[in-house]
């Protein structure tokens, strides 16, 4: 019976810190050549799965297998680079009104921190 309770206290705890994360974030993240974009996110977390956009100058784009574990999340993003498929993995940590994220794609690595659009 208090394992169960625990369980329940658990899920409870980790839904409200995934459902913290609902709404816009706003990042500058540098680019190619150096130069700095705003970028903006749309994020929905759905229990352990998140799900939002990324916008750009350029443009939406979906985020990918979303998940949050925790104050953690994850999400991926698949673009097309002349003709070339490049995957971007990111993972973040939540906290509070901030996220800080690394990127990984290949060899480049970013860090950046989101914060709560307000």
């Amino acid at each position: 019976m208090k394992l169960r309770t625990l369980a329940c206290l658990l899920a409870t705890a980790v839904a409200m810190l995934a459902a913290d994360i609902d709404g816009k974030w706003t990042a500058t993240v540098q680019g190619r050549n150096g130069n700095s974009r705003e970028v903006t996110y749309t994020l929905k977390a759905d229990g352990d799965k998140l799900t939002g956009t990324q916008t750009t100058p350029m443009g939406e784009r979906q985020l990918e297998n979303g998940k949050i574990e925790g104050d953690t999340v994850s999400w991926s993003q698949t673009m097309n680079f002349q003709g070339e498929s490049r995957t971007m993995n990111y993972t973040g940590k939540i906290q509070g009104d901030t996220i800080n994220v690394k990127m990984k794609a290949g060899e480049m690595e970013r860090e950046f921190v989101m914060k709560r659009a307000k």
